[in-house]
Formats: structure tokens, sequence, C-alpha cells
């Protein structure tokens, strides 16, 4: 049996459509909001069909020097153009990006995690720097 992290897929992002994209400066101000916008699908355009599409983005930050990382939030995707009549049927989508502000005064890790219904789970990273 697979381990959990085992599950996950990652490659290139100006590649593959599926690696959340994570859009954060790289240096903060210790102590102020900020913002971070990770899409999927940001230069490689993902479907968004009832049949294949981004189910959810699940963001965290991992404070340098601490043992576990945060939870900063979570964005469910859930118009993919179904209605009552069938799939691909409405003129409803949502857009698969989500954007969440938080503050730190450490440096660290933003780790963003998406669900795409065809190709499982993706994942990526980025370091942040606090001044």
């Amino acid at each position: 049996m697979a381990e959990f992290k085992e599950l996950f897929q990652s490659a290139d992002w100006k590649q593959e459509k599926h690696v959340p994209v994570i859009d954060v400066p790289d240096s903060v101000k210790k102590g102020e909001f900020f913002k971070v916008t990770v899409t999927i699908g940001k230069e490689v355009a993902h479907p968004n069909k009832t049949e294949h599409h981004i189910r959810w983005i699940d963001v965290y930050f991992h404070p340098q020097g601490e043992k576990f990382p945060f939870q900063i939030g979570k964005a469910e995707f859930t118009a993919h153009g179904a209605s009552a009549q069938g799939a691909d049927t409405s003129t409803v989508y949502t857009h698969h990006e989500a954007t969440m502000s938080f503050k730190t005064e450490k440096p660290g890790t933003i780790y963003a995690s998406g669900y795409c219904n065809v190709h499982g789970l993706w994942q990526n990273q980025k370091q942040i720097s606090v001044e």
C-alpha cells in the first residue's frame, strides 16, 4: 500500500497544467498581511468540464524552525457545467484560483496542493523571507 505522500504528482508548472502556481512576493513585511494567490492551469489551461476539472486547492505555511505547518485555507470549486439537464449543459463554471491573506513573523515555505478528478493530487512550494 502506498503512503499518502507518494500519491502526489509533481512536474514543471510551465509544462504541466496540474501543478499549483503560487503567486506571492519573495519577501514580505514582518507581521503585515499579504496575499497569496494559487492558480492551477495558469500557463497551460486546465479543462473545467463536468468529467474533468479541478476540485480544490489547499494552502499551508510552514514557518522556519517550527515542527508543523499551518493551514492557511482551502478553496473548493463546485460548478463545472453540470445541471439538471446533464453534464456540461450549464453556463456556470468556477475558476480554479484562490487568493488568501495571512501574516507571519518568520520566513518559511508556502505549500499548495490541488486535486484533479482525473489526474489526482498535485503540489508545489515556494519559500518566502521576512523583512
